[in-house]
């Protein structure tokens, strides 16, 4: 991947390239971004760039055999850990090695801005924990123990390192301060909270922000052949994560979503029980990036109508009539009304992702809803 292959970000690319350019590499780098932010894109590019053998002022040349190695994400000298569960049965661990490193490999190439989940998905371990295993931080310290093969530097990118077993974490502890010459470690996060301070204390950070909506407005307009008007419902709904852009677009999403949430308020609202049932029935014949990407629309519109209330409307995304319905909507509510409503969307999209029944949440959320918005009188 290349740094022109990433919308964004500019600031970070250059501050990467000049790190490069003046000789002032961090000997461990840890790239953190929210989940949809483009950090594992963008350490990836930076792998490209520091292997470069005809580096230009910014980006790596894509054509030398070190870019064609790169691009295929099988240069010699970066080396890829990354969470993985069970994929298979195999008994032969280095063929398990290999197999694995061949689909994380394909996955890069086919997914370059994907997510834990879609990895999961893409080997079919979706119903199983991933981890990086204790054994992982020996192969480590045996990989960096040989010297670069053709580049100068060796890269060791750590997808992930969340998912580190504490042993494994610690045993990465003092190789991290004090590596072999001209080796470069590169972590890619989405949660800081959960590494060790230790291991925090070792890296230099990269903050790797959400685009921005008229970044990814342009982008998608750009790369996916849709009109500025979709990329703006898009947008609206992605909320500066490209991945989930590009499923939105895949599975058609459009008006309906607005459609089917004010239905789903009123619903609420009147306490129309039979209303609620067939939307909990409808709800559950979707497939699980719909029904996901409903209830993500529901937050969304749930963020702007606290946005309304407190005055704050000039950062309001939506425009139109779906604006309209949000002023008229804000009126039943209250602000610690919208505290529980964010809880429980919330809520339900934690159970729906651990595979509960689609229509027994919706239901049971809908009649949690009614309370919350039209309280019956005592």
């Amino acid at each position: 991947m290349s740094f022109e292959d990433i919308p964004g970000s500019n600031f970070i690319k250059q501050k990467l390239i000049q790190s490069i350019e003046k000789g002032k590499v961090p000997h461990a780098q840890l790239f953190l971004g929210n989940e949809g932010a483009l950090n594992l894109p963008l350490a990836l590019a930076y792998t490209t760039f520091l292997h470069c053998q005809n580096k230009g002022a910014t980006d790596s040349c894509g054509a030398c055999p070190a870019c064609s190695k790169s691009l295929k994400f099988i240069h010699p000298d970066t080396n890829f850990v990354f969470p993985v569960g069970n994929m298979g049965g195999d008994k032969d661990e280095e063929r398990v090695k290999s197999d694995r490193l061949k689909t994380f490999r394909n996955f890069l190439l086919q997914q370059p801005f994907g997510s834990l989940d879609d990895w999961t998905n893409f080997y079919g371990g979706e119903d199983k924990q991933v981890n990086i295993s204790k054994d992982e931080s020996r192969e480590i310290i045996k990989v960096l123990s040989l010297k670069p093969f053709e580049s100068r530097y060796k890269v060791m990118l750590i997808w992930q390192p969340e998912y580190l077993h504490p042993n494994a974490a610690n045993g990465l502890l003092k190789i991290l301060e004090e590596p072999p010459p001209y080796t470069l470690f590169i972590l890619v996060s989405n949660n800081s909270e959960k590494l060790l301070a230790t291991l925090l204390s070792r890296t230099q950070l990269i903050k790797v922000p959400m685009l921005a909506d008229a970044e990814l407005a342009n982008y998608l307009v750009k790369t996916k052949n849709i009109d500025a008007a979709k990329a703006t419902k898009i947008v609206h709904l992605a909320e500066g994560n490209l991945n989930q852009a590009f499923k939105l677009i895949d599975g058609g999403e459009d008006d309906q979503s607005s459609e089917w949430f004010f239905a789903w308020m009123g619903a609420c609202y009147q306490h129309r029980y039979d209303k609620l049932l067939a939307s909990s029935e409808e709800f559950h014949q979707l497939d699980k990036l719909s029904q996901r990407n409903l209830l993500h629309f529901s937050l969304s519109l749930i963020r702007e109508t606290l946005l309304h209330m407190l005055g704050a409307s000039v950062i309001n995304r939506i425009q139109g009539n779906d604006l309209e319905r949000i002023q008229k909507f804000s009126k039943l509510l209250t602000v610690k009304k919208i505290e529980h409503i964010q809880k429980m969307l919330n809520e339900a999209s934690f159970h729906l992702e651990r595979n509960g029944s689609a229509k027994m949440i919706l239901f049971d959320t809908s009649i949690q809803l009614a309370k919350v918005i039209s309280p019956p009188k005592s």
